[in-house]
This record gives C-alpha cells, structure tokens and sequence, in this order.
C-alpha cells in the first residue's frame, strides 16, 4: 500500500497535537455490535447528540462505509488529565477536521474523520431542542458510536492502549481520517 503521499498529514497532525499517526488498511478498522451497547448502557449522553447512538451509523453501515475506502491514517494522542483538557481536545479534534479539508483540497474527494469520544462543540446539543445541528460542518461522529472497536483496531496497527483504573491517568485517544 502506498503510504508516502499521506505522510504530511501524519506531520501536519503531529505539529497540532498527535502522539503518532500511521496509513493503515481500512480493512484493519474493527466493528462490532457491542461497541454501541456500550454507549446505550455506559454513557449518560446516549441519544442526547446529534454525533451519538441512535443518530450515527451502526457497526453494519460503517462496515459498509469502511469498505468504501483502500487507505485511512489511524491518528494517536496521549492525552492527559489536567485542567482545561477538554478545550485543548476540542482544539484538537477542529484541526483533525480541517486536516479533513485540507485532504480533500489536495483532491482526496472521499476524505472523512471520525474523531474520539463524545462531540464537544456544544455545551447543549441543538439536539435536545429539536433543531439540527448548529456545528453540522464540524461535527463529527466518534469511532465509538459507529460501533469501531478502538482497542482492538489500535492494537492490531501497532498502536498502545489499555483500559483506566483512575480517571486521573492518561487517555489514549484515536480518530480515523479515511482518504481513498
């Protein structure tokens, strides 16, 4: 597979935030029905956004999706637990989307990013008032609500991740930009 037209991206990715970035095989991106469940049965926000179960696609459609491409770039941030965090992840994951812009400029027509955990653009989803969403061309869905298995596509790339024993110890947050 042919990786170094993708390489700036890792770097660009890297000088705005990523601990690493790696071209993987969509293929390697595992999906799986219970990832959702544990957003339904583990998440007080389950349904409360536009980016989250039941509004996203399941793992059977992103399979599908996921199947549409031959090239994604798996980005890895260490994120620490500290004051103010959740704006720096919100910074972050802006840049990841107009990364996202930039591959499609640079003519990857297909170019999309799924991001980590919940959407952070609103305090309140417009969600909850009925309306569509005020951040439609930022908002993204996360791995997690597309039913992708994160631990198991981060260790079959090469990637570290383990489950936390105190939310005081660091993430490992992952996103997918699918290229082509």
């Amino acid at each position: 597979m042919e990786t170094t037209d993708l390489e700036e991206y890792i770097g660009t990715a890297r000088s705005f935030g990523a601990t690493a970035g790696k071209v993987i095989d969509p293929a390697s991106v595992v999906t799986a029905p219970w990832v959702r469940w544990k957003c339904q049965f583990g998440c007080g926000g389950f349904g409360g956004s536009h980016c989250c179960p039941p509004n996203t696609p399941d793992d059977r459609e992103t399979r599908r999706m996921l199947d549409s491409y031959r090239r994604a770039i798996l980005f890895h941030r260490e994120a620490p637990r500290e004051p103010g965090r959740g704006k720096t992840c919100q910074e972050y994951f802006a840049k990841l989307v107009e990364l996202e812009g930039a591959a499609f400029k640079d003519g990857y027509y297909k170019a999309f990013v799924l991001l980590a955990g919940p959407c952070r653009w609103c305090a309140e989803c417009a969600k909850g008032r009925g309306e569509p969403c005020t951040f439609g061309a930022k908002a993204r869905p996360s791995l997690e609500s597309c039913g992708i298995d994160v631990f198991q596509t981060a260790r079959g790339n090469g990637f570290s991740i383990e489950t936390l024993h105190e939310k005081t110890e660091t993430q490992n947050l992952y996103s997918v930009l699918l290229v082509d």
